[in-house]
C-alpha cells in the first residue's frame, strides 16, 4: 500500500509540473492555446496570469516532492489537500473537468497516504 501511496503523489506532482510548463512557457503558444481552448488574444491578455497561476501549481508540486521524499505524511496530506480544494474551486469556477483531472487523482492519492499510513501505524 506504501509503494501505492508513494506512485500516487508522485502522478499527481508530475501533473502540477505539467500544469506548471504549461501555464508559465507554453500558454501563448499553440500548444497551450490548443490545450486550454483559448484564443490567441485571450492567451495574450491572460499570460502573466497565468504564469502566476503555473507557478502556484509549481509550489503545489514543490510540496508534495518534498513530503514525498522526506516521508512526511503530513506534508502529503497537507499539500495533497491543497490540490483538492483548487481543484474544486476550479471546476466550479472554471472547467467542471478539473475536478476530474485534478482533484480527483490529489483524493485518491489522500486515500492511499491514509491507508497506508494506518496499516504501518
Amino acid at each position: 500500500m506504501k509503494i501505492a501511496s508513494h506512485i500516487a503523489v508522485l502522478l499527481v506532482a508530475l501533473f502540477h509540473i505539467a500544469v506548471l510548463v504549461l501555464e508559465m512557457f507554453f500558454w501563448n503558444h499553440p500548444v497551450g492555446q490548443r490545450i486550454f481552448g483559448m484564443t490567441p488574444e485571450v492567451a495574450a491578455a491572460s499570460e502573466v496570469l497565468a504564469m502566476n497561476q503555473g507557478l502556484y501549481n509549481g509550489f503545489l508540486a514543490a510540496g508534495l516532492l518534498w513530503g514525498l521524499f522526506k516521508d512526511k505524511v503530513d506534508f502529503k496530506l497537507f499539500f495533497l489537500a491543497c490540490v483538492i480544494v483548487a481543484g474544486i474551486f476550479g471546476g466550479v469556477t472554471a472547467k467542471a473537468s478539473i475536478i476530474v483531472s485534478q482533484a480527483l487523482p490529489a483524493l485518491i492519492a489522500l486515500v492511499l497516504v491514509l491507508l497506508s499510513n494506518k496499516r504501518t501505524a
